[in-house]
Formats: C-alpha cells, sequence, structure tokens
C-alpha cells in the first residue's frame, strides 16, 4: 500500500521541477510550457495595462471636473434673464459655507461673450469670480502650463490656453469682449464692448476648459453684463466631492430655495459611460487570460502523457495518488505565476512610462494617435493601483488553479499496470 507523504513535500516540487525543464529528447514539453507561460504574462499584462489606463481615465476627468469647476451650483428656480438672478448671494454663501463639510461658498457672475484680438475671434464662457475665490480652485491656483501672474488678477483678466491660442494674445495684450446682450438705445440693442488686459493664461489639461475660460474680477463682470448687486449663481466646494449627494439637502435648505445642481449631476453621462466602457473592457480582457490559461492544460495533457510510463514506476515505488496529483498541479500553478509575474511587471512598466511609449508610438505613426480635442484630456491618463494588480493576478491565479486540477486529477488516476503494460 502506497505509504502517505505530507502534502506538498520538497520531492513533489522536486519532481514537478524536473518535468518542466525536461527537454524534448527526455520526453518534455518545455515548447509547451513556454507558449502557456508567454500567453499568461501577456494577457495579464493587456489587463493590467488596460486596467491603469481605465483608473487614469476616471481619475484624470474626475480631477479635472474638479480641479477647474466647483462639486455643486446653486442657481434660481426661475428661468429668464432678470428672473434667474441672486440678490442676497454674501448672506447665501456664508450660510452654505458654515455647513459641515462644505469647504468654500462663493457668488460668481456666468455668462458668454465675443472676445476679439487683432482681428481673430473666440467664443468664449466669461465667469466673474473675486480672486480670492480663484485662488480656491486647484488647477487654476497650480495649472499644467502657465503664463503671467495670477496675483496680477483684478488688474487684469485671465484666460485658458485655447483662447490664447485662438485669439494669438499673450500676457499684456489687451482683448475685447463683445457681449450681444448690451445696452438698450432708441435704434434697438446695442452690443457692449469692453477692453480687458491678459493677466494671466492657464492650461488645466482639459480641452473645453482651456479652449473656452475667461475669468473676470467679480466686481468688473457686474458692471460688464448689468449684474449690479446680484449674482447668477452661488459655487460651492466640499471636503469630499464623491459625497457630494449627503449634504444635497443640508445645501438646499441654507439656499432659500434655491435650485442645486452637483458636478455629478453636470457629467453624469461621462461618468457613466467610463463605467460602462470599463466593465466590458474587464469582460473582454478576461476572456482573454482565460484562453491564455486554457494553454496550460493542453501542456499538462501532453505532459501527462509523456510521462506516463514515470508516473507508473513512481506509483509502484511508493507515491500516493495524492503526491502524482500534487507534483502535476504543481506544474501547471507554477506556469501560472511565472507568466502572472512577468505581467504584472511588464503591464506596471507599462502604466508608469507610458507617456515616452505613446510619445514613440506617435512619432512612428507620424502624428493624430492622441487628440485632445476629441478626448477632452491633454494626455494618455494612466494610474497604476494596487486593488488594479491585485483583480488581474487573482483573476490568473484562480484560472490557472482551476485549469490544473483536471489533468493533475487524470495523471494520479493513471493504473500503473496499464502505464507499464508494454515497457
Amino acid at each position: 500500500m502506497a505509504r502517505a507523504t505530507p502534502p506538498f513535500a520538497a520531492f513533489e516540487w522536486w519532481i514537478a521541477w524536473r518535468y518542466l525543464r525536461a527537454k524534448r529528447k527526455e520526453g518534455g514539453i518545455s515548447v509547451m510550457v513556454w507558449i502557456s507561460l508567454i500567453g499568461v504574462a501577456i494577457a495579464v499584462f493587456a489587463l493590467i495595462a488596460t486596467l491603469a489606463v481605465r483608473t487614469g481615465f476616471r481619475t484624470e476627468f474626475v480631477g479635472t471636473i474638479l480641479g477647474a469647476n466647483p462639486h455643486a451650483t446653486l442657481i434660481s428656480r426661475s428661468y429668464g434673464r432678470q428672473g434667474n438672478l441672486i440678490d442676497n448671494f454674501d448672506e447665501i454663501a456664508e450660510g452654505v459655507a458654515a455647513i459641515e463639510g462644505v469647504t468654500r461658498a462663493m457668488p460668481v457672475i456666468r455668462s458668454q461673450a465675443l472676445a476679439s484680438f487683432e482681428g481673430r475671434n473666440a467664443g468664449v464662457e466669461v465667469v466673474g469670480i473675486r480672486r480670492d475665490d480663484l485662488l480656491s480652485f486647484p488647477l487654476i491656483a497650480e495649472p499644467e502650463v502657465s503664463y503671467g501672474d495670477l496675483a496680477d488678477f483684478g488688474e487684469g483678466i485671465a484666460i485658458g490656453t485655447g483662447v490664447a491660442r485662438a485669439l494669438n494674445a499673450g500676457t499684456g495684450h489687451a482683448i475685447r469682449l463683445v457681449n450681444p446682450d448690451g445696452a438698450k438705445t432708441a435704434f434697438g440693442v446695442s452690443p457692449r464692448v469692453n477692453s480687458y488686459r491678459v493677466a494671466f493664461i492657464f492650461g488645466v489639461g482639459r480641452y473645453d476648459i482651456d479652449r473656452v475660460r475667461v475669468y473676470l474680477p467679480f466686481e468688473k463682470a457686474q458692471i460688464y453684463y448689468e449684474r449690479e448687486g446680484v449674482a447668477d449663481e452661488i459655487q460651492i466646494f466640499v471636503e469630499d466631492p464623491e459625497r457630494i449627494d449627503g449634504l444635497v439637502d443640508s445645501i438646499m435648505e441654507a439656499g432659500g430655495g434655491l435650485r442645486i445642481w452637483t458636478w455629478k449631476d453636470a457629467s453624469g453621462a461621462f461618468l457613466t459611460a467610463l463605467q460602462m466602457e470599463d466593465n466590458i473592457m474587464f469582460i473582454i480582457l478576461s476572456v482573454l487570460v482565460v484562453i491564455a490559461t486554457s494553454n496550460i492544460v493542453s501542456g499538462l495533457v501532453m505532459l501527462v502523457k509523456n510521462k506516463g510510463r514515470d508516473i507508473g514506476i513512481l506509483r509502484t515505488i511508493g507515491l500516493s495518488e495524492g503526491s502524482i496529483l500534487r507534483v502535476f498541479f504543481i506544474c501547471g500553478i507554477s506556469i501560472g505565476a511565472a507568466g502572472t509575474a512577468i505581467g504584472v511587471v511588464l503591464g506596471s512598466l507599462f502604466a508608469i512610462f507610458i507617456d515616452p511609449i505613446f510619445e514613440f508610438v506617435n512619432m512612428l505613426a507620424g502624428g493624430g494617435v492622441w487628440d485632445p480635442r476629441v478626448r477632452y484630456l491633454s494626455t494618455l491618463p494612466s494610474k497604476l493601483t494596487l486593488p488594479d494588480v491585485l483583480s488581474a493576478v487573482g483573476l490568473s491565479l484562480g484560472l490557472s488553479l482551476v485549469v490544473t486540477i483536471l489533468p493533475a486529477r487524470r495523471a494520479a488516476r493513471l493504473d500503473p499496470l496499464e502505464s507499464l503494460r508494454y515497457e
């Protein structure tokens, strides 16, 4: 009777290692081992790289939204040019700012205008805001690209890099803002035209902000848009933007009947689309991992077939079915673990050095690989996180373990007499 041995004894690991590194002339399957290992490594690499880009997209998208936009906005329930104005804006802002979890509340003027400079024109979104309030926007206070000094805001205005590029204007230049809804005269409505010196140019890395955003000092915006003593909306910042929904009721109560519009309401469609894309991509790449780990089955089946004589000898000298099962289980899981480790390293390096990699790809393709005007981000984002890596590792190792069981059981159940009948 076969004598029981401790699970995963040293000799079981030694036999498994001999089988994995055996040459073809010795009846080994080194080629299939390498094919299986490379397949698992590529699948894990692709999964980690995709998860990193996926997480980077959402982080960058949410970061640029929250870095250059408020977390919530209070607006009037009325409609029309005069109906949507807020007259007690400072009182409301102070009340909202006193709510626990709210860090800042500020009144702003928000409208559109036509910017013009030396024959060039661009439609812009004008935001009238106080300088201290403007400094509370992280990406405006510390943008990716900047020219001039934000401290001069008040004597001049701040514009996005896209606006500056469209107008071919720089700091110190005086651009004109044309408000078509200007002063009423006996001959109709006359557009209001004012000139403002550019004090600061910012680039936050989001195309739809850099291309249209113009910041005007609050008092000057009130005068320019004939909003003396009123504001268009109250913009709000909170400590944890992801939990803004829990503060909605308190903010509305302090707002005295004003409507609230959160950043999730404004960008909900984008976030939903990103989440759907994330789920689909994970499922697709999981199938790739399934296919890659299936190669382990082929390799182990061939190994069991080639090592039938060895299995018969091992059984006759006393190895139990459990020991044979564990030997081939070690073979299969070792291939999966080694491929997973290589894939994790390659995927992590890709996520870390994605910028130079895509610059090289863009150079080879002659440009156009990444268009910020379409994707709203200036660079391809990537963020490597531990949960993403662990999910890829868990999926790969779990599948490797599952697919290894059947061929290992087949090897353990081989009849030693049948294996040695023709030897």
